[in-house]
């Protein structure tokens, strides 16, 4: 009789099938869609950034700058761009004096971000672990 684990085990395992199987390691693909996106959308700052606009409706620059911490703002705009250029954010002017700008995430960022929750909920439940044993995770 199987268990969930294994039946979890099982599912993970013909997840990883469908996704590495084919691939012949003398020739890898030009393209990779977990390397593509990953390169794109999932350093340190772009993850913190999309979850705040999550969090938030939309935000302007500076209150995601305060929000983001330590980030500088010539990275948070770099940072901005990119996610614009990739559909993950949208950013809107407004006609003032001085000019207001916003930013928020795009339906393709929303569902983005809802898998990055998932992630996120497992680095909260673990990151005691990795506290508490730096040199295991290269932290020291």
């Amino acid at each position: 009789m199987e268990s969930t684990i294994d039946n979890q085990s099982v599912s993970r395992k013909k997840k990883m099938e469908n996704m590495f199987g084919h691939l012949d390691y003398k020739h890898p693909p030009r393209l990779c869609p977990v390397r593509d996106v990953l390169s794109q959308a999932s350093d340190q700052w772009s993850i913190l950034i999309l979850l705040w606009l999550g969090y938030y409706p939309e935000l302007r620059f500076n209150k995601l700058k305060k929000y983001v911490y330590g980030i500088s703002s010539k990275v948070l705009s770099q940072r901005l761009k990119t996610l614009q250029e990739q559909g993950y954010v949208e950013r809107e002017v407004f006609p003032e004096v001085p000019l207001r700008v916003e930013y928020r995430l795009t339906e393709f960022g929303q569902s983005y971000v809802e898998r990055l929750l998932e992630l996120t909920e497992w680095m909260h439940q673990n990151s005691p672990m990795v506290k508490a044993n730096p040199k295991d995770y290269g932290l020291k």
